[in-house]
């Protein structure tokens, strides 16, 4: 009798570990990692870093920002409105200056292909 009731026993999966909200990054942090993108020449991770940090998106948000989003012609722009796919709501935000900059180090594709191209492709 005392084996069938450790038998159904059941330990949860999430025993022992942290669950919930992850702490934020500390300044400190942000810029270590933004740091070791730039001198390892990873312009793409580094654009993407510095979007998340300035919209607060959700990832699959952000991977779904297309190159229109977020440029006006040649030049990124200051502020950019986002539909959030989970809420359907617009999101608007402020592009810093050192995320411009990512931004436009990237390599480019012709202009008439970029416009409609995700931009993290």
């Amino acid at each position: 009798m005392e084996e069938s009731s450790n038998k159904s026993h059941h330990e949860p999966w999430n025993k022992g570990k942290l669950v919930g909200q992850k702490a934020p990054f500390k300044l400190k942090d942000i810029w270590a990692i933004r740091v070791r993108l730039q001198l390892e020449h990873r312009v793409r991770e580094l654009a993407m870093f510095d979007l998340g940090l300035d919209s607060k998106l959700r990832a699959c948000d952000l991977v779904k920002l297309k190159v229109r989003d977020i440029c006006h012609g040649d030049r990124v722009a200051a502020r950019a409105i986002i539909m959030q796919q989970k809420t359907a709501r617009p999101v608007q935000f402020e592009i810093t200056e050192p995320t411009r900059e990512a931004v436009s180090s990237r390599p480019c594709k012709t202009p008439t292909t970029r416009i409609n191209t995700s931009f993290f492709v």
